[in-house]
C-alpha cells in the first residue's frame, strides 16, 4: 500500500501558465502560485501567491475530489478527477473553461461536457447514450484553447480556435465556443497526446483504431505564418493534416509534443541497429529569439533535429514557452534555448548577468557542485520561467522572470539559476510553552515589537499589491477593448522602459506601422464604434439640452 503521508508531497505533474504554475501531487491534491490576474489560481481571489497554495475544490458529496491531471493555458487553469469530470477556472473571455459566463475564482465543474455524449455515438437510444457519456482521461491547454481526451481516445476542444469561413469569400477566422466540440476528423483513432500553441495544435494519433503501442502519427492545424504546423509550407490549416516526417512510414516515433507561442518541438525515438533507442528533439515554426535551438534565428516549416543535444541521451520530457524551449534527460541533464539565453525572459527584463538569446541548447546545472538534477521527471515552462520535478517528485525547481511569485520561492526577484520552490507547502510548527528567564522576556517583547513592525509593513505592502492588481486588470481590460488580446508585460513601449517618459503620438505612429492588416482593420472597427456611440451621446445630450431649453421658455 501507497503510503499516504508521503503521496501528499510527491508531485506527479506540473503545468504552466503565462505567469502561474500548478503542481499535482501523488493523492489527488492541486497546488497553485504565481500571478492571482483573472482568477487562475483557483483560490477564490485575485491575489498573487509567492508560494503554493492548495486549491480548494466544491463538492455535493463528502468524499474529497481525488485529481489526476492538470493543465494550464495563458490565463486559465484545468484539471481532471479520476471519475472523469473536469474542472476550469481563470479568464474566460473566450469560453475557454468551457461555459458561457465571466471569469471564475473558483474553480467550476464543466458540466456542458458531462452532459455530452461521445462523439461516436450514432444511435439515438437513450440507454445506449448514457453508456457513451464522455469521461475525460487527459487535458491540455494553450494560449485562449482547452482541449481533452476522453477514455476513447476521441479529441475535444473549447476556448478560441480557427476555423473555416462559411461566407462566399471563405478564409478562416478565429470562433470562441463556449462547450466542448469533438474534432471529428480523428473518429475511429485515438488521439494520444495533444498539444496547442497560440493559435495552433498538434496531436499525436494512433494510426488504428486503438492505441496499443503502435504506430503514432503527428497531425497539426491553425494558423502557420511562421511555419508551426511543420507542413512544409505557411498555409494555415483549419483541419487536421499529418506532418509528413512523422507520418505511418517514418523510422522515428513522435512520444512527446509541446507548442510555444509560434512554434512546435517533439521528441521521437528509433531503433539503432544494435536494438537500444535512439532519441532525438525536433522543432519547427518561428525561431527569431532562437527558441528551435537550430544555431541560428531563423524560422523554418518543416522538422529540423536539434543536432547539438548529445545522441546518447534519452530524452523523457519537452516543454515551450512562448519564446524559449526546455528538454530533460533520464540522466538529470537539463537544456534550454531561446530567449535571453533559454531563461525566457523578456527584453525588457534588463538583467545583466545575461545577453542575448540562445540558438542552441545550453546546459543548465543544478547547483555548482552538480550539473545534474537527481531523478527528473517532467519540465514546464511558462511565458518567461520554467519549472522542474526532480527527487522522483519530492522536490521543485523554478527560474526565469520572479514578478508575482511566479517561482514558488517566497520572493519576487528573477532568477537566473535554478531556485528551490517552497515545497512541500510551508506549515507553521506547534506552538511550544517554554521558561523564560528575565532577559528572555525583555528579548521577547523586543522581538514582539520587531514582530508587528513586520505585520504593519507586510499589511501595507499586501494594500500595494492589491492596487496593483487592479490597476493591472483594469490595463488588461482596457488592453484587450482595443487590440483584442489581454495586456502582456511585453507590450510596454520601450521608451517607457528606458526612460519613464512616453511619447504617445510617435508611440501610435510607430505601432501602425508595425501592424499587419487584420490588426489595422481591427483598430479601424473599434475606434468607428467608439466613435459612433460617442456622436450618439453628444446628439442625445444636445437633444437634452433643447428640450430643457423649450420647457424653460414654456414656463
Amino acid at each position: 500500500m501507497a503510503d499516504t503521508g508521503k503521496l501528499s508531497t510527491k508531485v506527479v505533474a506540473v503545468a504552466a501558465g503565462e505567469a502561474h504554475t500548478l503542481a499535482l501531487t501523488g493523492d489527488g491534491r492541486i497546488y497553485s502560485w504565481g500571478r492571482g490576474m483573472f482568477g487562475r489560481l483557483g483560490t477564490g481571489k485575485e491575489a498573487d501567491e509567492l508560494t503554493p497554495v492548495e486549491v480548494k475544490f466544491e463538492n455535493s458529496e463528502e468524499t474529497r475530489i481525488k485529481f489526476v491531471g492538470v493543465a494550464s493555458g495563458a490565463y486559465h487553469s484545468l484539471a481532471v478527477a479520476d471519475d472523469g469530470s473536469v474542472w476550469s477556472w481563470g479568464y474566460n473571455i473566450y469560453g475557454q473553461l468551457g461555459f458561457d459566463g465571466e471569469n471564475s475564482a473558483k474553480p467550476c465543474l464543466l458540466e456542458q461536457f458531462l452532459n455530452t455524449s461521445n462523439p461516436d455515438s450514432s444511435t439515438d437510444d437513450s440507454e445506449t447514450k448514457s453508456k457513451t457519456v464522455n469521461k475525460v482521461s487527459n487535458i491540455k491547454a494553450g494560449g485562449m484553447t482547452s482541449l481533452a481526451i476522453d477514455n476513447l481516445g476521441a479529441l475535444w476542444i473549447w476556448g478560441n480556435y480557427l476555423q473555416q469561413n462559411s461566407s462566399p469569400e471563405g478564409g478562416f477566422s478565429f470562433v470562441s465556443s463556449f462547450t466542448p466540440t469533438p474534432v471529428r476528423d480523428f473518429l475511429g483513432h485515438a488521439v494520444v497526446k495533444v498539444a496547442c500553441g497560440n493559435e495552433h495544435v498538434v496531436a499525436l494519433v494512433s494510426a488504428g483504431e486503438v492505441h496499443k503501442g503502435e504506430v503514432i502519427v503527428c497531425y497539426s492545424w491553425g494558423t502557420n505564418k511562421h511555419g508551426q504546423l511543420g507542413l512544409g509550407d505557411r498555409e494555415s490549416r483549419h483541419r487536421p493534416e499529418i506532418v509528413k516526417t512523422f507520418n505511418q512510414d517514418s523510422p522515428w516515433a513522435a512520444y512527446e509534443v509541446a507548442c510555444g507561442a509560434f512554434h512546435t518541438a517533439l521528441l521521437t525515438h528509433k531503433k539503432r541497429a544494435n536494438g537500444t533507442l535512439e532519441s532525438a528533439c525536433w522543432t519547427f515554426g518561428l525561431g527569431e529569439n532562437g527558441q528551435l535551438g537550430h544555431g541560428t534565428t531563423q524560422s523554418t516549416v518543416s522538422p529540423e533535429h536539434v543536432k547539438e543535444l548529445p545522441d546518447s541521451v534519452h530524452l523523457i520530457s519537452v516543454d515551450c514557452g512562448l519564446f524559449h524551449t526546455s528538454v530533460v534527460s533520464s540522466a538529470g541533464d537539463v537544456w534550454s534555448w531561446g530567449m535571453e539565453r533559454g531563461l525566457g525572459l523578456c527584453p525588457d527584463a534588463r538583467v545583466s548577468a545575461v545577453s542575448g538569446d540562445a540558438t542552441s541548447p545550453l546546459l543548465i546545472s543544478c547547483s555548482e557542485e552538480n550539473a545534474k538534477f537527481q531523478n527528473p521527471i517532467q519540465v514546464t515552462c511558462g511565458a518567461a520561467h520554467t519549472v522542474l520535478v526532480g527527487n522522483d517528485g519530492y522536490k521543485l525547481w523554478a527560474w526565469g522572470r520572479g514578478r508575482s511569485g511566479v517561482l514558488g520561492n517566497g520572493i519576487t526577484t528573477d532568477c537566473l539559476t535554478p531556485t528551490s520552490v517552497s515545497w512541500p507547502e510551508l506549515t507553521e510548527d506547534p506552538k511550544q510553552e517554554e521558561t523564560k528567564t528575565v532577559g528572555e522576556e525583555d528579548k521577547g517583547t523586543e522581538e514582539q515589537k520587531d514582530s508587528q513592525e513586520v505585520a504593519e509593513a507586510d499589511e501595507k505592502l499586501k494594500a500595494l499589491q492589491l492596487r496593483l492588481s487592479t490597476m493591472e486588470q483594469y490595463v488588461s481590460l482596457l488592453h484587450h477593448s482595443i487590440f483584442g488580446k489581454p495586456y502582456e508585460e511585453k507590450d510596454i513601449p520601450t521608451s517607457l522602459l528606458n526612460s519613464g517618459t512616453f511619447d504617445i503620438a510617435k508611440e501610435w505612429e510607430n505601432m501602425l506601422e508595425s501592424a499587419d492588416r487584420a490588426k489595422l482593420m481591427r483598430l479601424e472597427m473599434f475606434y468607428r464604434n467608439m466613435l459612433s456611440g460617442v456622436k450618439d451621446q453628444i446628439m442625445k445630450k444636445r437633444v437634452l439640452e433643447a428640450l430643457k431649453e423649450c420647457l424653460s421658455k414654456g414656463n
